[in-house]
């Protein structure tokens, strides 16, 4: 099994940027990933387990509002989509802020999106 890395950079804060969430996730379940309250903009890069580049993009910018941003990673591209979860998304690794990233096992949302609730489950071992 080898590991992506997932650093997300909060640009344009601070004097040179703010670390956002810094992942290791399975590379298996690395091409899309959720990212629960994601600032206005992101800097995204993916490393492989010796630090090379995989993907990078700049200046992403959410769109709308919303608990939840999706990123997408094909080939060294990564594009962000904002929106809601829906049944598609259980079983995607979401990352939080601060670096810890779980799998949604559940997720619903008021029709009018007023409220929502969903269940993350974290494992790990050593």
């Amino acid at each position: 099994m080898s590991d992506h890395v997932w650093d997300l950079w909060f640009p344009g804060v601070s004097a040179t940027g703010l670390s956002f969430c810094r992942s290791r996730i399975d590379a298996d379940q690395s091409d899309v990933v959720l990212v629960h309250a994601a600032p206005p903009r992101l800097e995204v890069t993916v490393r492989d387990p010796d630090g090379g580049m995989l993907a990078h993009a700049a200046d992403l910018e959410r769109t709308a509002a919303g608990p939840i941003s999706r990123l997408q990673r094909t080939g060294s591209t990564i594009t962000l989509q904002d929106g809601w979860p829906d049944d598609s998304d259980l079983g995607r690794v979401v990352l939080l802020p601060g670096g810890e990233a779980g799998v949604l096992t559940s997720w619903w949302h008021a029709q009018d999106r007023s409220s929502w609730r969903w269940s993350v489950e974290f494992y790990n071992h050593r």
